[in-house]
């Protein structure tokens, strides 16, 4: 299903389309404020006997406490079961009332359910809708509001995060609270990362996805709630990297689909958390491997050139924004890598160009975007104050020193915002929000520097003066130095939705060693401390800490040395 980040257009009438879409005209063609209510009804899925639809209502009259929807078939269906709603049918007649939690429905405001049902011949979709028995998607030649206010609590947002407080995971918490010093930021939320089937319903004993949302709405209380998740399984994985690798090969795509985000979509369709705003982070470093990792590139991998060509990478975010997307209380971002990757020129708009195709294949469409995220699980500084691309040093560009390296942002403030451009100018929605993932991106401590560095020549001014203090800013793995960055918050700059900690710090990278395990995560040398580089990291030193686990296990070490690091400091 598809959807804008605001609530639809008051403007809409439906019309039959082909593909058994209500499809919206243009607004400019009928008059808003005359339309007292619209219904979106579209057939998700249509297997020949059986059919699942999603229906939107957006309520242009006065604000209600409770509201009942209406329609008839002209065919054999039969609603079997739904959800978000309470649907009863009489014959041909369908009732579809509130449910006790999204029973408001302000001016302006839409609510979202869905159903499944069964029927033979064919499919039609009813020719007219009534919300509490008055006609919608028509003129009723009335003059109701032009300037609808905001949508009210259990409606769709522009931004999640405002307004609301974000799910502390239990599991995560028990573990920094468990530390020295740990209980300053026990209490910080964190995302839950689904990185294997087995996560949905929770591993060796651990919290599954309901746990985590039953948990959430203990949580939430009466007020708004967000809870992160990461959708972090795609076959053949993370192709430039073997910490990291997944459980499914590069072929895996339909057991992808049917038995890791079918699930997840069904467990988060279920009613009970239609009142949660879930946030997913969708795929992790996974679409910019695709431009910066494959052909001739000295950067390439064979795993990436597979994944490349056979386009599973697409096809997986594409079908999970799809089947996420139709869950109307879920807000997609897809994980946009970090400047340090993509913020050179002939990676930043190939990136977006590869992240607008995934966007618009398996059934989804920019419509289920709902906005991007970068920095997720790195360490590039929020935001360098010492130095900016535009500062030359004894006749030498900043943008040629050794750290820079042409790149055309120096932190991830910089380019969020600049990415966020480039992806609108592809074609994704002009509303669509970033988030940056400052979990380990504070760079605080005694080596962080007070100043510019000195003018001798501009290495010495670049290395002198900026707070990440990396061998190279390709180095990912656990490195030495980090902190902790800033804590999550809600818009805190232009074209950011938040700052977030998708990271649960103290969690390892990858191991420094290789592990056996029945995780299928290998053992990648950027997590030696030991190893020289290549030729993604300028074949440098990994600055990767010693003694590390694998990959999502607990790292005392590296949690400690955050804390000492953290910047703003804890107190």
């Amino acid at each position: 299903m598809s959807r804008t980040r605001t609530a639809l257009l008051a403007a809409m009438a439906l019309v039959a389309g082909a593909s058994g879409t209500a499809l919206a005209v243009n607004p400019a063609d009928v008059g808003a404020a005359a339309i007292p209510c619209t219904v979106d009804y579209k057939i998700q899925n249509d297997w020949g006997s059986g059919f699942t639809a999603a229906v939107t209502i957006t309520n242009n009259g006065a604000a209600k406490s409770s509201w009942a929807v209406k329609w008839s078939y002209a065919g054999s269906q039969k609603v079997t079961n739904g959800w978000n709603a309470k649907i009863s049918q009489s014959g041909t007649a369908v009732t579809a009332a509130n449910e006790t939690y999204n029973g408001t429905l302000a001016t302006g405001g839409s609510t979202s359910f869905g159903f499944q049902g069964t029927y033979s011949g064919t499919n039609a979709i009813p020719a007219t809708f009534t919300l509490d028995g008055v006609t919608c998607n028509v003129d009723d030649g009335g003059g109701g509001p032009t300037n609808p206010p905001g949508p009210g609590t259990g409606t769709r947002v522009d931004n999640p995060y405002s307004g609301a407080k974000v799910y502390v995971n239990p599991e995560w918490s028990a573990k920094a609270a468990a530390e020295p010093g740990g209980s300053r930021i026990a209490n910080q939320p964190t995302a839950v990362w689904l990185d294997r089937i087995a996560a949905i319903n929770g591993v060796n004993g651990g919290m599954g996805l309901r746990a985590h949302l039953d948990a959430a709405l203990a949580q939430k209380g009466s007020g708004e709630l967000v809870v992160q998740l990461v959708i972090y399984n795609l076959p053949g994985r993370d192709c430039a990297a073997l910490a990291s690798n997944g459980e499914l090969g590069p072929t895996e795509i339909d057991k992808y689909k049917t038995q890791y985000i079918d699930p997840i979509a069904a467990i988060l369709a279920d009613s009970k958390y239609a009142g949660l705003r879930i946030v997913t982070t969708i795929e992790i470093d996974s679409l910019p491997n695709l431009v910066t990792n494959t052909g001739s590139r000295p950067t390439a991998t064979p795993q990436c050139d597979v994944m490349k060509a056979n386009g599973n990478y697409q096809k997986g975010v594409g079908y999970a924004l799809n089947k996420l997307g139709d869950v109307a209380n879920v807000y997609n971002y897809i994980d946009a890598g970090h400047h340090g990757w993509i913020g050179w020129d002939d990676n930043f708009a190939a990136s977006a160009t590869v992240m607008k195709e995934a966007a618009t294949s398996e059934g989804a469409t920019v419509n289920d975007v709902h906005g991007f995220i970068a920095n997720t699980a790195n360490y590039s500084a929020l935001k360098e104050n010492n130095f900016t691309i535009n500062d030359s040093v004894a006749g030498k560009s900043v943008r040629e020193s050794k750290w820079v390296d042409w790149n055309r942002y120096v932190d991830e403030l910089s380019f969020a915002q600049a990415f966020r451009n480039q992806l609108v100018t592809t074609g994704f929605n002009s509303g669509i929000g970033m988030l940056i993932d400052t979990s380990r991106n504070g760079w605080g401590g005694s080596a962080r520097p007070a100043g510019p560095g000195a003018t001798t020549d501009v290495d010495t001014y670049v290395n002198g003066g900026r707070y990440d203090r990396r061998i190279h800013v390709g180095n990912w793995c656990n490195q030495s130095g980090a902190g902790l960055g800033e804590r999550p918050q809600a818009s805190p700059a232009a074209g950011i939705d938040a700052y977030v900690w998708v990271k649960p710090p103290g969690e390892s990278d990858g191991s420094s060693s290789a592990i056996p395990n029945d995780e299928g995560k290998g053992f990648d040398r950027m997590c030696d401390p030991t190893y020289t580089g290549n030729p993604r990291n300028g074949n440098s030193m990994s600055g990767s800490l010693p003694n590390a686990p694998l990959s999502g296990h607990w790292f005392s070490a590296q949690f400690q040395q955050l804390m000492q690091n953290a910047y703003p400091p804890l107190s």
